[in-house]
């Protein structure tokens, strides 16, 4: 049932960031000690209350990297997680000891399966282990948290069991994983429900909850568990993580800051910092976002519809619940494509200095729904060649004739260009980059003439397979204007080639343009 707006003032759930650990464990998401640094100041400026450094005693890295993380980052909470074990919790504690305000994290599985295939325990050595560390890790660290694996899984009588006895051991956060992401919300907040009703201590301590994503429900079964009662969030950047991943940071706190009627929840977090903070992981794990991600994603304030756009342009909350700004983001995107309407395409076209009829508008939409049905996005540099009646890469100021690379691990790359003008004059250059593609590019400036500023390099795989194609995209800002040139094809250096040809063709017919508007009207 939905809460009554105002009925009570807001309670404050506490946001535990296991970036760092259980985020670095996705395949492919291995961080340096650098990396994990910048992501910890990154994750401190967020405002997140505990940040889980690693897991020491899984190598000597990642016990320099929490102790590292313990010293220097101050303001969250320091946590390292330990087995229930004596070298696991002593390991934890050494590489966390220097932190201002640290939290030693010890876990047990406690499911069935788990008992008996993972660790051949019974019951009542699950119990006395748990117990034995959960005191060992609070004689040496005041801040204990307790979380029994696989506890979604467990039957509720010995969970709650477990957890009461973690408590009485002094274990001040008990956390409920859902470590495999198999339960559905209602059953979740079931879950948490039994065990606020069955757990005689369970008000000396904060009940956390750690979902994944196997299912696509670990935000869902979260959200479910602080209706329930529970008050402690562990979530990661961009929702990385084991498999499938965990619940994402950045959707759970916008969930609750958007339906904050609903929840009657709030956050520390520092939500202007959501955005920025999901591109520098991306940036230190190579791990990109998918275009349509919740929040972060490149399409989540983007807009191709024309019904869509026509309703964003009148009143932004017609189509967007969350304003871009509050993660970080300038603004939200009209993406000119097949789908978008003539409002958008009036609205961009006027922002780029052009004043239209209606009857010119008309003849513009015909132009450019059969551009849009013809390439997947329409750019600003296509609208002023429709607006030119110019095609939008009909500018071939030079074409290339032929090109060379030579690269390898023990030698700088280098590129040879041939280009030919429209008079039929051939112009070869070579130059060397520290690797193809800015040799490539640098070649091609000289030869061109054009030697530029590149503001952006992308390449994204259309197909796969050896024989798969990309596709390249580059910008060039040149006197605050953005020029930029796409190619696709099954050769990347021969595509980004085309590409860089391309902007460095509309650079120079821009200089021409300008050059003759200086000749016929002077300064």
């Amino acid at each position: 049932m939905q809460r009554e707006i105002g009925m009570t003032e807001p309670q404050r759930v506490t946001i535990f960031d296991t970036t760092l650990r259980d985020g670095e464990q996705s395949p492919g998401a291995s961080m340096d000690l650098d990396g994990k640094l910048a992501m910890a100041y990154a994750l401190r400026g967020l405002g997140v209350d505990i940040l889980e450094a690693g897991f020491p005693i899984a190598s000597n890295g990642d016990f320099e990297a929490v102790r590292e993380v313990a010293r220097r980052v101050e303001g969250p909470v320091i946590a390292g997680l330990a087995r229930c074990n004596s070298l696991d919790i002593e390991r934890a504690w050494d590489a966390l000891k220097d932190a201002p305000r640290a939290r030693l994290h010890v876990f047990l599985a406690t499911s069935a399966i788990h008992r008996e295939y993972k660790l051949a325990m019974a019951k009542e050595e699950i119990v006395r282990r748990s117990v034995e560390s959960v005191s060992m890790a609070r004689e040496l660290c005041e801040d204990v948290e307790f979380s029994p694996e696989d506890a979604a899984r467990t039957e509720p009588d010995f969970l709650a069991e477990v957890v009461e006895k973690a408590i009485e051991a002094g274990a001040s956060t008990v956390n409920i994983p859902d470590t495999v992401g198999y339960a559905m919300p209602s059953e979740f907040a079931e879950l948490i429900g039994y065990l606020k009703k069955h757990v005689r201590n369970i008000d000396q301590a904060v009940i956390s909850v750690h979902c994944h994503d196997d299912l696509g429900l670990a935000v869902a079964n979260s959200l479910a568990a602080v209706a329930a009662g529970a008050r402690q969030i562990e979530c990661t950047i961009n929702g990385i993580g084991e498999r499938a991943g965990n619940a994402s940071l950045e959707e759970v706190v916008m969930a609750m800051k958007t339906r904050r009627d609903f929840h009657g929840i709030e956050t520390g977090i520092d939500t202007t910092r959501i955005y920025p903070t999901s591109q520098l992981l991306c940036q230190v794990t190579g791990l990109v976002v998918q275009r349509n991600k919740a929040i972060v994603g490149q399409n989540a304030f983007a807009h191709e519809a024309g019904i869509h756009q026509h309703g964003v342009i009148k009143h932004r909350l017609t189509y967007e619940i969350m304003k871009p700004e509050d993660i970080g983001l300038g603004n939200n995107a009209l993406v000119l494509g097949k789908h978008s309407g003539r409002h958008a395409l009036r609205k961009r076209v006027e922002e780029l200095g052009y004043e239209l009829s209606e009857e010119r508008l008309g003849t513009l939409f015909v132009e450019f729904k059969a551009l849009a049905d013809t390439k997947k996005e329409v750019f600003d540099e296509d609208l002023e060649a429709l607006m030119s009646g110019a095609e939008a890469d009909s500018v071939d100021i030079w074409e290339l004739v032929a090109m060379h690379l030579s690269s390898g691990s023990e030698s700088a790359s280098t590129a040879t260009i041939c280009l030919r003008d429209r008079t039929g004059r051939t112009v070869k250059e070579a130059a060397c980059g520290d690797g193809p593609v800015e040799a490539i590019f640098r070649a091609m400036g000289r030869a061109s003439g054009a030697e530029l500023s590149l503001t952006d390099y992308q390449v994204r795989g259309l197909t796969g397979g050896l024989d798969g194609r990309g596709e390249v995209s580059v910008e060039i800002e040149e006197l605050g204007n953005r020029h930029r040139g796409r190619a696709t094809g099954g050769d990347i250096m021969r595509a980004s080639a085309d590409a860089f040809l391309k902007v460095i063709n509309r650079v120079l017919a821009a200089r021409e343009e300008q050059k003759e508007l200086v000749d016929v009207f002077g300064q």
